[in-house]
């Protein structure tokens, strides 16, 4: 029989914030994206979101580097408030408070980041958090991050894991594989359990 599974909203990720349930935390940019940023051209000021995107310490490590276009979407406000805490900087008006399914891609985004938001959703949701990357990218952009690739046993609340080849049934119909593969500098704990994802969509 299929799991079925409450809604994850808001109030369900503030009372994970409030209580200190929040072991997906790192309390820093980690290394697989650290360094796929550090690639990045800065000049070109690439349009860049950040979904799920908690305390968002990607967003804070790119605005230091001189990214001006980043956007980071979060139903909690615990997660958006806590970015703005640590970066004054950071511009309000790119912080936003808001569904990822529900968010406009006018104009889309060049570049979209994935950590620890795909985990955090319910499973059903897999096929249409594919489809509203592919919604929300220009073509030829870019869907890069981590993936859970391990089995967490039979949870009922989030990180949800999966497989690299349940992933890419969801990306197949939208996406070129650029990368798929186990991630080489991931942190200790995730050594070995996560797929570093570089994906190009396909052209319309």
């Amino acid at each position: 029989m299929e799991t079925v599974f409450p809604d994850f909203d808001a109030a369900y990720w503030q009372g994970r914030y409030a209580a200190g349930r929040d072991g997906w935390d790192a309390h820093t940019i980690t290394p697989p994206l650290r360094a796929y940023f550090d690639q990045l051209d800065v000049v070109q000021q690439p349009r860049i979101l950040i979904p799920g995107a908690g305390r968002a310490y990607e967003a804070e490590y790119l605005h230091q580097q001189g990214f001006q276009q980043v956007f980071v979407a979060d139903i909690a406000p615990e997660a958006l408030e806590a970015l703005a805490a640590r970066v004054p900087g950071f511009p309000k008006e790119h912080l936003l408070l808001a569904d990822f399914f529900a968010l406009p891609n006018d104009p889309p985004y060049d570049l979209i980041v994935e950590q620890t938001f795909f985990c955090a959703l319910n499973p059903a949701l897999r096929p249409a958090h594919a489809q509203q990357c592919a919604a929300l990218l220009r073509p030829g952009g870019t869907l890069m991050g981590v993936l859970f690739d391990t089995d967490f046993g039979p949870v009922q609340e989030p990180p949800f894991g999966g497989s690299k080849d349940e992933y890419r049934d969801y990306f197949a119909p939208y996406f070129d594989f650029r990368h798929f593969e186990t991630a080489t500098n991931s942190l200790k704990p995730r050594q070995g359990r996560e797929l570093f994802i570089c994906l190009k969509k396909k052209p319309e």
